[in-house]
């Protein structure tokens, strides 16, 4: 890492400071694909909670719901992308709602 940006990064006092001095500020081509990559990371980790609480594994998941159990692996590793009728047939497979919010 080169020593201005650890400088930078080590001058953070706030969240919003360190992701500005480690992807670059709101908009930018970096930052962007490392938000896109946090939410994704998110999801992934969501669908794989709400499968280990229901009780589902993979195979369990994906015979009930009609897909492969190396898609459901996929997603829960964050190596796929979901359409987001497959999301909602996932979650409604886990007896759950998904809800799509415009911010």
């Amino acid at each position: 890492m080169k020593e201005e940006k650890k400088k930078a990064i080590m001058d953070c006092t706030t969240f919003d400071e360190l992701l500005d001095a480690e992807y670059g500020s709101l908009g930018s081509p970096e930052r962007m694909k490392f938000e896109a990559e946090a939410e994704a990371f998110c999801l992934a980790e969501t669908l794989k909670e709400q499968r280990r609480l229901a009780g589902l594994t993979q195979q369990e998941l994906a015979d009930k719901i009609g897909t492969k159990k190396s898609y459901i692996s996929k997603l829960e590793n964050g190596h796929a992308d979901v359409q987001l009728s497959t999301l909602f047939r996932i979650f409604a497979g886990l007896g759950k709602r998904v809800s799509v919010a415009i911010l």
